[in-house]
């Protein structure tokens, strides 16, 4: 039974349906399974699967994804978070465009029982080329989150979660270099700040073209928290090598 959550066999299905899905509309994208070894609130090795589809239409661009990392042992699971995200941009200009966003992350070994956010604001395509983009964006929105029970420092005290809301700055920086015609360094970098917290994130990955829809990709992701609630760790890194199987 504990398989059937494995993020490992949820994106293998998803990368089935998805397939089949865009042979038949105008969505492209690609699917990833692999391995993960964790550190940080949690130390375990762990599955890690990762899909991200995207359409293009005229002056639009629609991108939803979906992230897992899940992992147990014999008394339960010793790593488990979800994640996902949408966003849509529309080009009012050569290279400027607007984007509305949103994500939702579960991580049950987190100091967070779950952060959600959405946010609206102005993007520019610094570079765009075949070989090289460079885009950033920056704007505001508005966090949801909930923190889970954690102990004061005697050790004893439970402080309870809570729930709560703020307004956040957003921004963001993705970054794609073509090294060779089968090598390619990707970096995504995220920033959702406010008064009460800071989260940022940022993932990088190596990937490497086997044949014209496989390919084989290293990645190193930090997760980063500058305020968490007590008895949790500030930040999180997940390394993986992960099969990707792109969608056309």
């Amino acid at each position: 039974m504990r398989a059937a959550r494995d993020p490992v066999v949820i994106a293998t299905g998803l990368v089935l349906s998805l397939h089949a899905a865009t042979a038949a509309a105008d969505w492209s994208g690609k699917g990833e399974v692999g391995a993960a070894m964790a550190s940080g609130n949690s130390e375990t090795r762990a599955a890690n699967a990762k899909v991200e589809v995207v359409n293009e239409l005229e002056r639009w661009k629609h991108l939803v994804g979906l992230t897992g990392n899940y992992a147990s042992d014999q008394i339960g699971a010793t790593a488990q978070r979800w994640e996902a995200r949408g966003q849509s941009d529309f080009s009012f200009g050569q290279r400027a465009f607007w984007f509305g966003s949103g994500r939702y992350e579960d991580d049950r070994f987190s100091g967070f029982d779950y952060q959600s956010a959405a946010g609206t604001g102005i993007g520019y395509r610094f570079i765009d080329n075949d070989a090289t983009k460079l885009t950033g964006q920056v704007g505001a929105g508005y966090k949801f989150f909930e923190t889970r029970d954690s102990l004061a420092d005697d050790g004893i005290t439970i402080i309870p979660g809570d729930n709560d809301s703020e307004l956040i700055f957003t921004g963001g920086v993705d970054f794609e270099h073509r090294l060779t015609d089968t090598t390619q360094i990707l970096n995504k970098f995220l920033v959702e700040s406010g008064g009460d917290n800071a989260f940022l994130q940022n993932e990088l990955a190596l990937q490497v073209r086997m044949t014209e829809v496989l390919a084989l990709a290293v990645g190193y992701a930090v997760r980063h928290n500058t305020d968490p609630p007590e008895g949790f760790e500030k930040t999180d890194t997940l390394t993986t090598l992960n099969l990707v199987y792109e969608l056309r």
